[in-house]
């Protein structure tokens, strides 16, 4: 089998999961577990359908970096629960949810599944290091569209998208991009920063909508032709000039925060995917009677087992 890395926007996919089953699906000491259950099936059904050998938990270490903010303050402030003085912002997660969370990491720990976070960045930073950096085929599992700025048909980085639900998978490779939005992978980032995107508190440029923005990179290929060219007053309409130009404060800080990290020094231990030991399985198997996780823990031990 050729090596294939598989990496997940982890808060991504267990939002996912707790809106996807009942919160009925409970521990026996009364504790939710629906998040954790519909999480481990979509691994599962991850690792039957595309058979990545390696796969990495990327996480969230911090949400909401306050480099970012620094550059554009709404930057995900329709998301803050607490502003936390000297330290990341606490994010507004149902308590059922947050419960949760430490027992996911659990039990992909017990699974061998490999969790990787970097101070003051998020998941999406980790995931481009980690695409931009891999020696193999990637694949990235996200409903987050600012991750489509990493697909890149001569590495084979592909997007598996999840927007419209798990039984609605789209791979998304450079002409599934250029098919969405009429522009390339290279040219999303410059992209999104136009349009903007107020489910990150993005303004974009006002009054620049998709259309416009894919006909400007179109025509002047990145944000700095666009910028060059209204500056000069060629190659677009007086009123998109005047558009662009207002925007200038904007877009001298926004490319910084709708861009990826792609450098950050991770220290990522074995990631490779195994079958269980019998220590790795009496682990799991404690877990899974623990938090009443049924056959979830053992469709996804037996998904290990076939790697």
């Amino acid at each position: 089998m050729t090596d294939r890395l598989m990496l997940l926007d982890s808060a991504s996919l267990y939002f996912r999961a707790f809106y996807g089953v009942p919160d009925t699906v409970r521990a026996p000491d009364g504790t939710p577990v629906n998040a954790v259950r519909g999480f481990l099936d979509i691994i599962t059904r991850l690792v039957t359908t595309y058979r990545p050998t390696h796969l990495v938990a990327c996480w969230d270490d911090d949400w909401r970096p306050q480099w970012r903010v620094d550059l554009i303050p709404t930057y995900k402030t329709h998301r803050v629960a607490e502003v936390v003085a000297g330290g990341p912002d606490v994010e507004e997660v149902p308590d059922p949810l947050e419960v949760q969370v430490p027992v996911i990491r659990d039990v992909l720990g017990a699974l061998g599944i490999r969790i990787v976070g970097a101070p003051e960045h998020e998941a999406d930073d980790v995931i481009g290091t980690l695409a931009t950096t891999a020696s193999m085929p990637v694949d990235i599992v996200t409903g987050d569209r600012d991750l489509f700025q990493l697909v890149d048909d001569s590495r084979d980085v592909r997007v598996v998208y999840t927007a419209r639900g798990m039984s609605n998978l789209e791979v998304l490779t450079d002409a599934a991009v250029v098919g969405k939005y009429g522009v390339l992978p290279s040219q999303y980032a410059d992209f999104a920063t136009l349009r903007g995107d107020s489910s990150d508190g993005l303004p974009g440029v006002a009054g620049i909508g998709e259309k416009t923005a894919a006909g400007l990179l179109a025509t002047h290929g990145d944000l700095a032709g666009i910028i060059a060219a209204a500056e000069a007053g060629e190659g677009m309409s007086a009123g998109v000039r005047s558009k662009v130009l207002a925007g200038l404060p904007y877009l001298a800080v926004a490319p910084t925060v709708v861009a990826v990290v792609r450098d950050l020094p991770l220290d990522v231990p074995d990631h490779r995917l195994r079958p269980l030991d019998e220590a790795a399985r009496s682990e799991a198997s404690a877990l899974a009677e623990k938090w009443a996780l049924g056959t979830a823990v053992t469709r996804i031990v037996d998904a290990l087992d076939a790697v």
